[in-house]
């Protein structure tokens, strides 16, 4: 015989609804899932809740024990304290239907929206061939059983109603995040469109997607922060984007020619030059702005702070006052004629 223990389950439906309790028998080895199925069983047969493998790989029994979400199937009773009151609810970010059960009909719209894998030209499927290194970096990612616990604990989507539409959340992320590093993927706008139509700004690196995920995917560190990396360029570089205020946009935007190339000794197979930073594109010189006098038109800028003018706050407006401006050109070594 089990011993018996204080259980407390939301039951209601999306009119509204309360919490129950139960005392019910627990046996040794058992999980929250199984105390739930004898609930069903013997004292409230029109309980529901949603499940399918009881094994962790579904992703079906997601709900929140005692306040944490988790999976029913996943969660030992031997973790809580013999005279503890376990209490079952529905995750709070989603609509309840019944119960347990919890519309996620969000998370499969976000999925209908991003882009599935888009095969190589020329390659047809059992041609497709990859190094072990790039499978592995996005096999973490497809670990995912789609439970949603890191949907339900991202404040973004939990706290405000109003960000869904352009949100997609942290599962759809490590999508992305999967494609983009995927090497066979043709779709070179993986990181453009996370940002632009998955809300990826939104999102403030608070980690409680990781903590919540049952496969221990590094949801944060390794897929949304590199995304973020990759997605950041010149607009949100601060020297650089002080630049783009004092100077033209002809002036910063110059094409980056191609890498120079050497061929063989048979004359037939181009090679890329091997030298300094062969692996990027390094900076285009830029002829200096001088003036017919030989002055540069802006050597030095000041302003009345200590530090620059950020875009992330302290809105700086352009063109700045001739008050806080200084001009100060370099003076020429001697000889130099000017």
């Amino acid at each position: 015989m089990g011993t018996k223990r204080h259980f407390r389950v939301w039951r209601g439906d999306d009119t509204g609804g309360s919490l129950e309790d139960f005392q019910v028998e627990v046996n040794e080895g058992e999980v929250v899932l199984d105390v739930i199925h004898r609930l069903q069983a013997t004292q409230t047969p029109d309980l529901a809740v949603r499940w399918n493998c009881k094994a962790g790989k579904c992703g079906s029994c997601s709900m929140e024990i005692n306040g944490k979400p988790r999976l029913g199937c996943m969660t030992r009773m031997s973790t809580f304290d013999d005279t503890e009151t376990v209490t079952v609810t529905p995750l709070r970010t989603f609509p309840v239907i019944r119960d347990l059960v919890t519309n996620v009909n969000f998370n499969y719209q976000k999925a209908r929206e991003l882009p599935a894998f888009a095969p190589p030209a020329g390659v047809e499927p059992g041609e497709y061939r990859m190094q072990q290194v790039d499978v592995e970096r996005s096999q973490e990612f497809r670990k995912c059983i789609e439970c949603f616990l890191c949907q339900n604990v991202c404040h973004v989507i939990r706290d405000h109603e109003e960000n869904k539409p352009a949100f997609s959340g942290p599962r759809f992320f490590i999508r992305a995040a999967e494609l983009d590093m995927h090497p066979l993927d043709a779709r070179d706008d993986r990181k453009e469109m996370a940002q632009a139509e998955q809300g990826l700004g939104y999102c403030n690196i608070t980690k409680c997607c990781t903590e919540v995920c049952p496969e221990h995917i590094k949801i944060t560190d390794n897929a949304i922060i590199p995304m973020k990396e990759r997605v950041v360029d010149r607009r949100y570089d601060p020297v650089t984007w002080l630049g783009r205020k004092i100077f033209r946009r002809d002036q910063l935007d110059e094409p980056v020619p191609a890498r120079a190339t050497t061929t063989t000794a048979k004359g037939d197979l181009p090679v890329s030059d091997t030298s300094s930073n062969w692996h990027q594109e390094g900076p285009v010189a830029q002829e200096a702005p001088v003036g017919a006098d030989g002055k540069l038109v802006v050597a030095e800028l000041t302003l009345d702070r200590a530090a620059a003018g950020s875009p992330f706050g302290d809105d700086q407006v352009f063109p700045l006052p001739p008050e806080q401006l200084r001009y100060q050109h370099p003076s020429p070594p001697s000889g130099d004629g000017h």
